[in-house]
């Protein structure tokens, strides 16, 4: 970190990613499956990013901003070409890269694609090491890549510090606009003082944090925890343009109840994370598909404001609420049991989440679509919140005490 700290240009300055990055993303669900004759429907090959970017366009997704078709790991010939190039494997991408991104863009979509600033990738392929950091970059843009994840396995914490901010600059300089997604902080641990968000933020688009998510509700848990533990650090550092990155939205997979789904939907959203689902967009369930494509939901995760929410209360019944301050005096909130017992009745007051007195506000219930008006303040209310499930509202002020001119709506924790 030294070396960045010595680097004077550092900023990114592509004004991408205003809100948080929305789309599909292959590694959770299909990880680095290669062998496409015994699994020609789900190995990594052109044919199965062709069929995403199809769901993405027909199936309601685009409109509600969907846009990314991202490749993970596993996309590479096992060599790059006699000019160092980095290749797609021949027999899994025939058309190549350059042909993919086409056929994604003319659906109104997105590629992106998946490098390592290492000797190898984390599943054996070709690396970016520093002297390859601007070639890849240039062959990223003539490919019409849109989006880049830079992986850090098989690096040190020096190549990391000088190569991160390297690829910045390098996917500047090619002048094509390519949002930059780095996972440099998870490999330093995620929190300061080796990594330092202050700089980060002026380098990349989005970052990984923390662990690779799994399909597991234990997994989105240890990832809630550490987020929301650690929220001092990383809750200022995310905004317009730079945002924490907790990873892949599993919704639709195997290892989430119904209940689990709308509950990472709702976190991610109020962490102001990026939605990039990682699941089978062929065979999704009706049910994971309405927690996805949540209007209301999605509206939230992109505020224009792009403050990340926190965590206000953690009570010793196992219930946590959230807030996320919104453009235009709304908040959202959000009501969180990890029970595992039965339904819980919590009880509480607008007052008591600290917000301003004499004010009152419309409640819609994002996930029920049901509104309440006129709540004030100081109103005690009642929710009731499913085991491993949320309940989670879109605040918005009718009625709010006389302001100072200028004076902006903001909660008394934020």
């Amino acid at each position: 970190l030294a070396l960045a700290l010595a680097l004077p240009s550092l900023a990114l300055e592509n004004g991408l990613a205003r809100t948080p990055s929305m789309g599909w993303m292959s590694w959770e669900r299909f990880r680095c499956n290669v062998d496409c004759q015994a699994d020609p429907h789900n190995c990594i090959s052109e044919q199965l990013f062709l069929e995403m970017a199809d769901r993405l366009a027909e199936d309601g997704w685009r409109e509600l901003g969907y846009e990314y078709i991202n490749i993970d790991d596993c996309w590479s010939a096992k060599q790059r070409d006699a000019a160092g190039q980095l290749v797609p494997d021949p027999k899994r991408f025939p058309s190549g890269i350059k042909a993919l991104a086409d056929y994604v863009h003319a659906r109104g979509l997105k590629l992106g694609i998946y490098g390592d600033l290492g000797i190898f990738t984390c599943g054996g392929y070709p690396g970016t090491m520093l002297e390859h950091v601007k070639q890849d970059a240039q062959t990223f843009a003539e490919w019409g890549v849109d989006m880049l994840k830079l992986d850090g396995c098989y690096s040190s914490a020096e190549e990391q510090a000088k190569g991160y901010p390297e690829m910045a600059r390098a996917l500047n300089a090619t002048g094509r606009p390519i949002v930059y997604s780095c996972s440099w902080p998870a490999y330093q641990g995620g929190l300061p003082p080796k990594v330092n968000y202050t700089i980060l933020a002026e380098i990349c688009n989005l970052w990984r944090n923390y662990d690779d998510i799994q399909d597991s509700w234990d997994s989105v848990l240890s990832i809630v925890d550490w987020f929301f533990t650690n929220q001092d650090v990383l809750q200022p550092a995310a905004g317009p343009g730079h945002w924490n990155d907790p990873d892949m939205l599993i919704i639709g997979n195997f290892g989430l109840s119904y209940e689990q789904s709308r509950s990472q939907m709702a976190l991610w959203t109020v962490m102001a994370a990026p939605l990039l689902m990682s699941t089978d967009l062929r065979t999704i369930s009706p049910s994971a598909k309405e927690v996805l494509q949540n209007r209301l939901m999605i509206q939230i995760n992109q505020d224009p404001l792009g403050i990340q929410g926190r965590r206000i209360v953690k009570e010793k019944s196992h219930i946590e609420v959230f807030l996320r301050p919104l453009s235009q005096a709304a908040s959202a909130l959000v009501f969180f049991s990890q029970r595992t017992d039965m339904p819980f009745r919590y009880t509480t007051s607008l007052a008591k989440l600290h917000f301003p007195e004499d004010a009152v506000y419309e409640v819609q219930d994002v996930y029920a679509g049901k509104i309440i008006g006129a709540l004030k303040t100081a109103d005690n209310f009642t929710v009731v919140i499913n085991p491993s499930g949320v309940v989670m509202w879109y605040l918005r002020p009718v009625a709010l005490r006389q302001q100072a001119p200028g004076e902006g709506f903001r909660p008394a924790l934020l």
